[in-house]
């Protein structure tokens, strides 16, 4: 009997045993699973989009504009040229006859045929040019370019005579060989104005102190006395590299006019008009300047 109930709880703690032994099978396996899916799709993804992708790069468009010198010697020479044979003549058959010879070697054929009757065989004027002023040269296109002039004239009828002003427009046609034909013949025009700007006036802005203003009058007063005639080797004692040029003209100084003072960049900067009166005509002259002074030891003027 004994025997009976430990071979029964003995077989009571086996099937207890296994009931506690649980197995779950495939819930972790296949959560691994897809983690190594999602692992595996990223590498491949990112790979693919490494091959695929396209470098975006912030591109800074900058405008370079190059500045050439035009060179308007042989423009100017040439219109010079035309203009005192075109605008010069003796109320005389002969002299009539020469400036048409003349001109012709300015002008197209078409417009040599337009010139022929600008002068008249019986004009009663004679006229001579005193004075050519170039106003202007602009570039046209195909190699063309206008220019803008004046032209000074004596006129004479009889024994009265007159001096006129005229402005006019003509374009010139240059070839490759550079070469100069005029294709436009000169057409009254107009010279620029007089503008109305009027550039701001610097004031005092109260930066310096008076006893450096009154420094620093004292010091231009000293240095334009002697600035006219002053020679290289004592210019150097009041001016570092060469700020301002010498003269060698006999001035003589009368007063500084309502200089400006103001302090920049731990420098005195000066607006001063230079009133001096020239010995050799008696005329008043006025000279403004803009300096920039400094002191180690002593007032240098620096630019």
């Amino acid at each position: 009997m004994k025997n009976f109930f430990k071979k029964k709880e003995k077989q009571t703690l086996e099937t207890k045993s296994k009931k506690t032994k649980v197995r779950t099978v495939g819930t972790r396996k296949k959560t691994v699973t897809i983690l190594w899916v999602l692992l595996i799709s990223s590498l491949a993804f990112g790979i693919y989009k490494n091959f695929t992708a396209i470098d975006q790069h912030t591109i800074h468009e900058r405008e370079i504009i190059e500045t050439s010198i035009m060179d308007t010697n042989a423009l100017e020479s040439f219109t010079k040229n035309f203009v005192r044979d075109y605008y010069t003549w003796q109320n005389e058959k002969d002299s009539i006859e020469q400036r048409a010879e003349k001109i012709n070697d300015y002008l197209t054929d078409d417009l040599q045929a337009l010139n022929t009757d600008t002068i008249r065989d019986d004009i009663p004027t004679s006229s001579s040019v005193s004075n050519i002023d170039i106003w202007s040269v602009t570039p046209e296109k195909d190699d063309t370019y206008a220019v803008v002039y004046s032209v000074d004239q004596k006129i004479t009828e009889d024994k009265d005579s007159q001096q006129i002003r005229s402005t006019y427009r003509m374009v010139l046609h240059q070839d490759h060989a550079r070469n100069l034909v005029i294709i436009q013949n000169p057409t009254l025009w107009s010279i620029p104005n007089k503008s109305d700007y009027e550039p701001q006036q610097p004031e005092s802005n109260g930066t310096v102190d008076s006893d450096t203003v009154q420094e620093v009058t004292e010091f231009l007063e000293t240095f334009f006395t002697f600035y006219p005639t002053a020679t290289d080797k004592k210019l150097a004692y009041y001016v570092k590299d060469n700020a301002l040029p010498p003269i060698g003209q006999d001035y003589l100084f009368s007063e500084l006019v309502h200089p400006v003072f103001q302090t920049v960049d731990h420098q005195i900067k000066v607006w001063v008009t230079v009133k001096y009166i020239d010995e050799a005509t008696r005329a008043t002259q006025f000279s403004q300047y803009i300096l920039t002074l400094e002191k180690d030891t002593n007032w240098m003027i620096v630019e």
